[in-house]
């Protein structure tokens, strides 16, 4: 089935799905924003005044349901634009999408509708629909719903909260995880890595729920679960059915972290933990098992101040037992595992200016037959390893409390580049067509616009 031009039928429904989220809401206390809901700038929730790299305050804003604030506006929406320049090092051999170039392409990658706010004193909301320019579909996109509200254990604080989402660490405070790490903005035309791990892949394929609990400020708990969606609800909401994960059963999630604040410096240490049982072939009783295991950190300077920096770093072991794949001819032994490292820094000033830099690495067991040889995509060796670094400066001229339009308007225009010194696992001719992992470099212009 064709799903990269959904008939009329299935972007109505889509956009009803999302919209009957915004009606249940009471008009009372419906915002455009997270910014005009608490009448304070982007800069109070957001390192960078705009992007999703989190303050104490903004952690702590969405730990509590995405309700602090009292402010009230007319229109509970907000609108996103993002796009770009991408140049590769060399051209790519097809172009990357239709209606454009195999190299130096200007593209609109992303428009985004979204509803963030407070529905009641205990009931928050980040949803986004989004339209990929690329691709040409209109898709939901991150959903979390939370009820959060704070209680008394004997002499402790603690909040206590539900996160109903559709993508593992979605609801994640910490940008260490999958749904929010670095870099924010990537371009949708660039290569990238075949292998990932299957946390990584779920967003917009599953729906879940998970209860969490905030300690003191110190420790956080937090325990849950997800489901797959079928072939006619992902086609429905413009994921499409060749999105489907084929979940057995429901996948449990757990999560740990300890934070400590020592004035302006903040540490976080944490883990996570996802057991999804796979069904690539229902006629077929065996399954595929998918663990996966990771431990993250950050550091983070901020006092409200001139100058900020964060460091996130995350590890994640994924361990594979592929008996319904293996079965069916699609890997060369049953068992298999894979490992993907990132560290990333940020420096902001004045919340206007940025410099980063990520280093990358993921690396696994050789399986021909489940990393194949293909021109470009493809492994010659049939093993999973990349490697590289990105390196980006932005500039942010609003989202401070001295701002034009502080509450309604924001914008981030930055250059980006990638560098590959292993690409599909290999350095040089690593798809075994002369495709060289310096040849998937990367340049990015990009301007990320926020009504």
């Amino acid at each position: 089935m064709d799903v990269t031009r959904p008939g009329m039928i299935g972007i109505g429904l889509r956009i009803s799905l999302f919209l009957t989220g915004l009606f249940l809401i009471d008009a009372a206390h419906a915002l455009p924003s997270f910014a005009r809901q608490t009448g304070a700038a982007c800069e109070q929730c957001h390192t960078m005044a705009y992007g999703p790299a989190l303050t104490p305050y903004g952690r702590q804003f969405k730990l509590n349901g995405y309700t602090w604030g009292k402010s009230e506006a007319a229109m509970p929406l907000a609108l996103m634009v993002q796009g770009g320049f991408t140049q590769t090092q060399k051209a790519q051999p097809e172009p990357p999408a239709e209606h454009y170039r195999d190299n130096d392409n200007i593209s609109v990658d992303q428009v985004s509708l979204f509803y963030g706010g407070r529905i009641s004193d205990h009931v928050g909301l980040f949803s986004q629909l989004t339209y990929s320019g690329p691709d040409q579909t209109l898709s939901w996109d991150n959903i979390d719903l939370r009820y959060a509200r704070n209680i008394a254990l004997g002499s402790h604080y603690a909040v206590l909260g539900l996160s109903v989402n559709n993508n593992p660490t979605d609801q994640d405070l910490w940008n260490t995880t999958a749904a929010w790490t670095f870099p924010y903005i990537s371009s949708a035309l660039a290569p990238a890595p075949a292998a990932a791990p299957f946390i990584a892949g779920m967003g917009g394929a599953s729906l879940g729920a998970s209860g969490y609990l905030m300690i003191d400020g110190a420790l956080y708990l937090e325990a849950g679960g997800y489901h797959g969606l079928s072939d006619r609800w992902l086609t429905n909401l413009g994921t499409g059915a060749d999105a489907n994960l084929h979940l057995r059963g429901v996948a449990p999630y757990l999560r740990v972290g300890l934070d400590k604040e020592m004035g302006a410096n903040h540490l976080h240490v944490g883990a996570l933990w996802l057991d999804a049982k796979v069904l690539p072939d229902p006629m077929q009783a065996k399954a595929d098992r998918y663990k996966d295991v990771g431990l993250d950190g950050m550091y983070q300077y901020f006092n409200g101040g001139s100058q900020s920096l964060t460091v996130n770093a995350m590890v994640v072991h994924e361990t594979r037992s592929l008996e319904a794949t293996y079965a069916d001819g699609g890997a060369d032994s049953p068992k298999g595992h894979l490992t993907t490292t990132s560290v990333d820094a940020t420096y902001a000033y004045n919340s206007t200016y940025s410099a980063s830099v990520g280093l990358f690495a993921i690396g696994g067991n050789a399986d021909s037959t489940y990393y194949p040889a293909d021109p470009f995509s493809g492994s010659a060796n049939g093993r999973p390893d990349s490697r590289g670094f990105t390196l980006q400066a932005a500039y942010i001229p609003f989202g401070k409390s001295a701002s034009i339009g502080r509450n309604w308007l924001n914008l981030q225009v930055g250059v980006q580049y990638t560098a590959y010194s292993k690409f599909n696992g290999g350095s040089d001719n690593y798809d075994g067509n002369g495709r060289n992992a310096s040849d998937n470099n990367t340049l990015f212009l990009f301007a990320w616009f926020i009504l």
